[in-house]
């Protein structure tokens, strides 16, 4: 393979391998997407990782927003693989019948020794006329991407175990335990926490940096029953999808269950379904002396409906019990090196906000590593804001995951940090729309150069200064309630008038509603939404629909109203 040191059977001294262009540490989503569209481009790519395809990994639930830049990223470096990830059906044809779909996001608030209350049920699908979202699982997408990588020209080398990096002046360069040198212009790390970059140059900040505190243990079952199965309610209190057409989140004071299923779909083969448990390691510290099924089992007993889902489940694989997951870095770029994306910082599964950072980042890298290699410059500067995008990323996540887990314990306060959540999930699939747009009627790549032009990179509705102020106000009563200052129902029913008032929740979604526990909109809601937008809605996001941007720089040519819903 080109790359690799040659020798002849005598046992001759080895040469040097060729120099590549990159060189991309883990062959994971990250790391392989990145590899394929560089490759593509003709640039000479060697792909390192300790480990070897196909492999069980964490991270299967998308969004709306992590297909829309999928599809974009596909379209912009012409890799249309990339596009197969955006639709269950271009996963079952070009991939493997084995990945789920995802209708919703459902969320259960569970007490010890109680049914859940169909009152705090709430369940929200995000709208979309072309793209489903999926639970991927990940054996076979990852191997799928990772096999794209190579098809488009990238060298590779699997169960490489690296003993050091090397960040000069002019080169990069890494060295595996067998010895076996690799020389590069430049260094991307994907390999997520062990990141050997952040480990030689000391770039993990102390825990105390991050809010959220979280441990985590899972694993893939068979026999996990569906959750309308194992709730004792009515049919009136029945979601317009039923629960196991999605990622259902199973949540009880600071800590949460999660059941990703991929056998919820006519066209998928594969029985299994993933299965964690994400706790607050300070109130809930783990027992050595039990081991992570047993722990699971025990906390799923003590919440009777959660029970009944686990309770015929069989493990299929090795739990995972993980300590707490957090950490983030000083920097994640430098003069020819990045971490990209989990090397970079992590916080918790809770939204699937995973794999949507991955493609963000290596859309922010891609076109930069691109002039860089053209330029030979590699200045530190030139990639500031893929940092200043990953810092964001982990901030706001931080935030958010941490409001969540304060607000599990009392249903006013986590109904109101669940529509501030919510209050994004339209404007920013909106908004990428309308850059995406324009970029494919130009074809001008400057259009999406712009797209990062936002006051708060990493907040999710990034240009937004009103949902930043809303932002601001959930951290702060959350913090309160965190401190003991005050209780959580005097600040869920201080947040709840706060979302409804706040103009930038976009109204006929039910947002403004705290009795509207499932977040449907149907297509004459996106049609009165839309119009509320153009006519009554904030300045600052009348540009979802007229399509001028919040500077007053012209967008695509106004949309009709149909098309400027969710697609």
């Amino acid at each position: 393979m080109p790359g690799q040191p040659s020798g002849d059977r005598a046992g001759l001294r080895l040469a040097a391998p060729a120099p590549h262009d990159v060189i991309i540490l883990g062959s994971g989503i990250a790391g392989s997407t990145l590899g394929a569209i560089l490759a593509k481009q003709g640039v000479s790519v060697l792909l390192l990782d300790g480990g070897t395809h196909p492999r069980f990994a964490v991270g299967e639930s998308t969004t709306l927003y992590t297909l829309k830049v999928f599809r974009l990223l596909a379209r912009r470096y012409g890799v249309p693989e990339l596009e197969s990830l955006t639709s269950t059906d271009g996963i079952r044809d070009d991939i493997a019948p084995t990945s789920g779909t995802k209708r919703h996001f459902g969320f259960i608030r569970h007490e010890e020794g109680k049914e859940p209350d169909p009152a705090e049920f709430l369940q929200f699908s995000p709208p979309s006329k072309a793209l489903q979202t999926g639970h991927l699982f990940r054996q076979d997408t990852d191997a799928y991407l990772f096999h794209t990588a190579i098809r488009y020209g990238c060298d590779v080398r699997q169960a490489f175990r690296v003993e050091d990096v090397e960040l000069a002046a002019d080169h990069v360069a890494v060295t595996g335990r067998n010895g076996e040198r690799y020389e590069g212009r430049y260094l991307v790390d994907a390999s997520g926490f062990r990141s050997p970059i952040a480990g030689k140059l000391g770039l993990r900040r102390p825990p105390e940096a991050l809010e959220h505190h979280s441990r985590s243990m899972f694993t893939h079952m068979l026999g996990v029953r569906p959750t309308d199965e194992c709730l004792r309610v009515g049919p009136e209190d029945a979601p317009p999808i039923p629960w196991v057409e999605g990622t259902m989140h199973h949540l009880f004071d600071r800590g949460w269950f999660w059941s990703i299923p991929f056998n919820n779909t006519s066209g998928s083969r594969n029985p299994l379904v993933s299965v964690g448990l994400t706790l607050d390691e300070r109130m809930y510290p783990k027992n050595n002396d039990i081991s992570p099924e047993q722990e699971f089992r025990e906390f799923a007993s003590r919440f009777p409906a959660v029970g009944r889902l686990f309770a015929d489940a069989r493990t299929v694989r090795p739990w995972v019990s993980a300590d707490r997951i957090q950490y983030s870095s000083t920097k994640s770029v430098g003069h020819r090196w990045c971490l990209m994306s989990h090397a970079a910082g992590f916080i918790d599964p809770l939204y699937s906000r995973g794999l949507t950072n991955t493609g963000e980042v290596v859309n922010s890298l891609a076109w930069r590593l691109l002039d860089a290699l053209a330029e030979d410059d590699f200045d530190e500067e030139r990639f500031a804001y893929v940092d200043e995008l990953q810092q964001g990323l982990i901030r706001y996540n931080d935030e958010l995951v941490n409001c969540s887990f304060v607000s599990f314990q009392d249903h006013s306060l986590w109904n109101a940090v669940y529509r501030v959540w919510c209050a994004a999930e339209v404007p920013i699939n909106l908004r990428f729309d309308r850059f995406t747009e324009r970029f494919t009627e130009s074809g001008d790549d400057s259009v999406l150069r712009a797209m990062e032009k936002a006051d708060h990179p990493g907040l999710p509705v990034p240009g937004s200064h009103g949902y930043k102020a809303l932002f601001d106000d959930m951290v702060r009563v959350c913090r309160a309630v965190d401190r003991g200052e005050r209780t959580a129902a005097d600040a869920g029913a201080e947040l709840l008038k706060t979302v409804v008032e706040a103009p930038v929740v976009l109204d006929h979604l039910g947002l403004r509603d705290p009795e509207c526990r499932f977040v449907f909109p149907m297509p004459d809601d996106l049609r009165r939404m839309a119009k509320w937008l153009r006519h009554e809605g904030p300045d600052e996001l009348r540009y979802l629909i007229t399509g001028v941007d919040g500077h007053g720089a012209p967008m695509p040519a106004e949309p009709d109203t149909e098309k400027a819903l969710p697609h």
